[in-house]
Parts: C-alpha cells; sequence; structure tokens
C-alpha cells in the first residue's frame, strides 16, 4: 500500500462511514475498540462472501486480484494486467487515487477497449448508499486513467429459482447507475479532503440523529449516546405509527406534555391514557367477542425460518422465508394442552418434512391460531404450492388460520409495552415469568443465527444438541406464550 494510503486509511467504505457520520469515520480509525457488532453481522458477512464468490464463478474466464502477500502487490497486478491490453473480466481490481484505495468486485471488458464496473451486492435492489460506493470507485478508476462505459450495481435477481443444484445463472441483476453516481463523482475530490481533514483532528463532535440509523445502524451508537442526558420516561415516541412526530416537530417530546384533546387517533388515546393513569387498557368483552368463535381444538402455531440470498435447494428463490421449525400447542375445549413440534437441523432442504409434519400434527378441524398471522399463512401457502400432493391439507390449514394480534392490539394496552404490540412487549406485561430475557435463544434473528451455526459441517454434535435444545424452548415459548395471553385477554 502506498504512504498516502496508509496515512488516511481512506477507502470506499470509509468514506460510505465518513458521509454517514464523520465522527463514524473517527471512531473506526482512532478507537475502534469501542464498536459494538449485532449478533448477525457475522452471517451478514458470510453471505457477502458467498455472493460475491459466485458473482465471480459465473464469469469462468475471470482474472482473481489477490490482496496477498499485501495491497501494493494487488495495486502491481492490476496496473500490469490493464497495460498489458487484458480482455477477460478482473475480479478485485486494486487502484488508488489520492490516498483512496478501492477494490473493484467485478470489471468485464466492454468489447471496444473500455470497461463495465459492477459492484456486487447481496441485496435484492440497488440501494441509495450503494451510488455513493459506485461513485468512489469511479473517481478512482477514471483518476487511473481507466476508460469505463458503464455501472451497475450487480444485485440478487428475485425472480430467480433454483433449478439445479450449483447452477446460478441467472442469480443477478445489473442495474446500470452511472449517471446518477456522476453528481457525486464530481464532488469526490472534496469529500475526501474533508474525510483526511476530519481523521486528522480530534474526535468530533456530532449530535445524534436519524443519520444514526441510516443508512445502517451505527456500531459506535451506544459510545454515542451514553454521554446523553437522559430523555423523559415516556417520550411521545411511544404512540405507535409515528404518531410522535408531529409533538417533536412542535417542539414537545414528553408524552405526558402532550394536550390530550389533541389526540384524534383512538389507539394514540389509548396509549395516552393507560401511560398516564399506570392503568393497563383492558376491554375483555371486546376479546371474547373476536375470540369466542375460534373452534377446538385450538392449535397455537408458530415457525421459524431461514432466508438465503443464494438458494441452497432446488426449486427455492432468493430470500425465500424457509420454515425450519414449528411449535404447536394443541389445546381441547376442556382445557387440555398438549405441545408438538418440528425441527430439523441436518441442513437438507426442510420443507418436505415441515409440510409432512404439520399435516401429521395439526387437528384435521379447529382454528389454527398464529401472531401476526399473515406470516405463517404464507409460509404454509407456499408448502402447499411445493408439494401438491399434501396441497389440500396444507391449504385447509391456511384457511383456517386466525390472528391474535389485532385482538390483543384493540383490547389490550400497559404502558411497559412503549407503543409496541409484538409478542415479546406485551409477555412482560401479562405473564413476566415467562419472559425471554433468560433464554438462550431470545429472537427471531438469534435462532437464524443459530440455525446456520447447527448446520455448519464443523460444528461440534455437542454444540449441535445444545442448538437443538435452546430452539425448541424459544419457539415453544412463543406458541405458550399466546395461550397465556389470550387467557389474559379474555379473563376480567
Amino acid at each position: 500500500m502506498s504512504t498516502a494510503s496508509r496515512r488516511t486509511g481512506l477507502s470506499k467504505s470509509k468514506i460510505t462511514m465518513f458521509e454517514q457520520c464523520p465522527k463514524r469515520l473517527w471512531l473506526s480509525t482512532h478507537r475502534p475498540g469501542l464498536s459494538e457488532q449485532d449478533d448477525g453481522a457475522e452471517a451478514r458477512f458470510a453471505m457477502g462472501h458467498e455472493v460475491g464468490a459466485i458473482a465471480c464463478a459465473l464469469l469462468p474466464d475471470g482474472f482473481m486480484v489477490e490482496a496477498e502477500p499485501d495491497l501494493a502487490a494487488a495495486l502491481a497486478t492490476t496496473a500490469e494486467l490493464l497495460a498489458s491490453g487484458h480482455d477477460r473480466p478482473i475480479f478485485e481490481a486494486t487502484l488508488e487515487h489520492d490516498g483512496v484505495l478501492v477494490r473493484i468486485d467485478v470489471l468485464e471488458p466492454d468489447g471496444e477497449g473500455g470497461w463495465h464496473m459492477a459492484e456486487v451486492k447481496s441485496s435484492s435492489k440497488p440501494k441509495d448508499y450503494h451510488i455513493g460506493d459506485l461513485a468512489t470507485q469511479l473517481w478512482v478508476a477514471r483518476a487511473t486513467g481507466m476508460q469505463v462505459t458503464s455501472a451497475a450495481i450487480r444485485h440478487i435477481n428475485t425472480a430467480f429459482v433454483l433449478a439445479r443444484e450449483g447452477e446460478y445463472d441467472g442469480l443477478f441483476a445489473d442495474s446500470d447507475l452511472m449517471a446518477a453516481a456522476e453528481p457525486i463523482v464530481a464532488e469526490r475530490s472534496r469529500t475526501v479532503t474533508d474525510a483526511r481533514t476530519v481523521l486528522a483532528g480530534s474526535e468530533p463532535i456530532v449530535a445524534t440523529g436519524n443519520h444514526c440509523d441510516t443508512p445502517f445502524p451505527c456500531d459506535f451508537a451506544a459510545y454515542c449516546h451514553a454521554g446523553l442526558p437522559s430523555g423523559p420516561e415516556w417520550p411521545v415516541t411511544v404512540l405507535p405509527y409515528g404518531g410522535g412526530k408531529r409533538w417533536i416537530e412542535k417542539g414537545i417530546d414528553d408524552l405526558l406534555k402532550i394536550d390530550a384533546a389533541a389526540l384524534t387517533n383512538a389507539t394514540h388515546k389509548r396509549v395516552y391514557e393507560a401511560t398516564v393513569s399506570a392503568s393497563a387498557y383492558h376491554d375483555v368483552e371486546g376479546a371474547r367477542a373476536e375470540i369466542v368463535d375460534w373452534s377446538f381444538p385450538r392449535t397455537w402455531l408458530d415457525f421459524e425460518t431461514i432466508a438465503f440470498a443464494v438458494p441452497r435447494w432446488v426449486g427455492t428463490r432468493p430470500f425465500q422465508q424457509i420454515p425450519f421449525q414449528f411449535s404447536a400447542h394443541v389445546e381441547l375445549a376442556d382445557g387440555t394442552i398438549d405441545h408438538r413440534e418440528f425441527l430439523s437441523l441436518d441442513g437438507l432442504d426442510p420443507r418436505r418434512s415441515c409440510a409432512e409434519a404439520l399435516v401429521a400434527i395439526v387437528p384435521a378441524t379447529g382454528a389454527v391460531i398464529g401472531y401476526n398471522a399473515a406470516f405463517e399463512r404464507s409460509r404454509i401457502v407456499e408448502l402447499a404450492e411445493a408439494f401438491s400432493d399434501l396441497a389440500v391439507q396444507l391449504r385447509d390449514i391456511a384457511d383456517r388460520i386466525v390472528d391474535l394480534l389485532p385482538v390483543t392490539r384493540a383490547n389490550w394496552y400497559h404502558r411497559d409495552q412503549r407503543g409496541s404490540w409484538s409478542i415479546k412487549a406485551v409477555l412482560p406485561t401479562i405473564a413476566p415469568e415467562l419472559s425471554y430475557s433468560g433464554l438462550d435463544i431470545a429472537d427471531g434473528t438469534s435462532a437464524q443465527v443459530a440455525y446456520l451455526e447447527a448446520i455448519a459441517p464443523d460444528t461440534a454434535a455437542t454444540r449441535k444438541d445444545e442448538i437443538d435444545t435452546a430452539l425448541r424452548i424459544y419457539c415453544g415459548r412463543d406458541t405458550e406464550a399466546m395461550i397465556v395471553l389470550a387467557r389474559k385477554l379474555t379473563t376480567a
């Protein structure tokens, strides 16, 4: 790496950080130990690596510019390829200008002496900040004398369906964004100068705000928020559906200081009154009226799913939510409850075995109850579409699905929910002994991360057993929670 690059440490990702927040760039360079990564970071990195590898594999005559033994070698290799008239794709072409080093995912010759540039992303479509990434690469490439005739984000084509294992022709689509990037390219020199100035100075003073989560959550957010004065105990942001925005615009951030008479939304009124009074809103008769027609046996159902950017199993598409687990608590009219479940951790396509388990486990009659049940219904319909011999039974299950979430939203609110009716927000207000906080797996993201670990070839059998147990406890808690919640809703 050149002296300039070592001095500034600037790259495409560093410039993206700077444009999100100068303080983030400074902290990532001078105090990286303060960063906090979420549980899904490693899985997202692995997904991005897989997507990039397949993008390269689809161009088998391409040349990979290795970063070893160091980036100086990669710069030299790229320069040699371009100077020699290389006429095949180049992967990770490494270029530098004014202390900014970039590695371009894919360069493809256009047949006329120029190059098509593609930045590979694991998303289903280009995002706004991708244009900035592309602009940085264009700015550097042009400064080194490269003729770039088109520049695109190469993203996942969601219409793709895996027809044969390992065959991914058609997985990607290019969105040419060179025209959109041009205004940013024109300002890149100034942006680089500003970023370098920030890096050379002391820690910037930047107020927290929307940029802390846009275009992605900042891994220094906890550090930046730690020194802030505590806000009101009940901020106006607990009003759901963005109801606090109008009050913030008026300079009011405390829910207890707003004019209650100005609240016109019934749900906002309910949240306000429950918060001020410290008494839960509970419409027993309303809940009973909505639930009374849910016939027995009642099956309380919850799925856990995994979605891959690159489909792993024939017949699946990118980002398809594939169920690998479900919990079903079957409740009879006399109050008897039988817990049944399904979990697949063998790494094979779980859909067929999941569909068969549903048909075997879910009673042929009675209501099937979910929380935000459209999700469960969609998964069952997809299974019916995939397995025609089970379609009648599966569609019958889907047709019997009812949803506990809108019943809860209409008939219960405790201020400790803080504007949310997720099962994890509601449960502590009615049955704190069933809290998720003590579970090894406590949310859907953690369940997905655990699933990926369990199916990895190098995961030890003992660890896989631990994950198996933790997943069963977590998913079972979801359906148990629904039963407890329904009983609370309908009991005075």
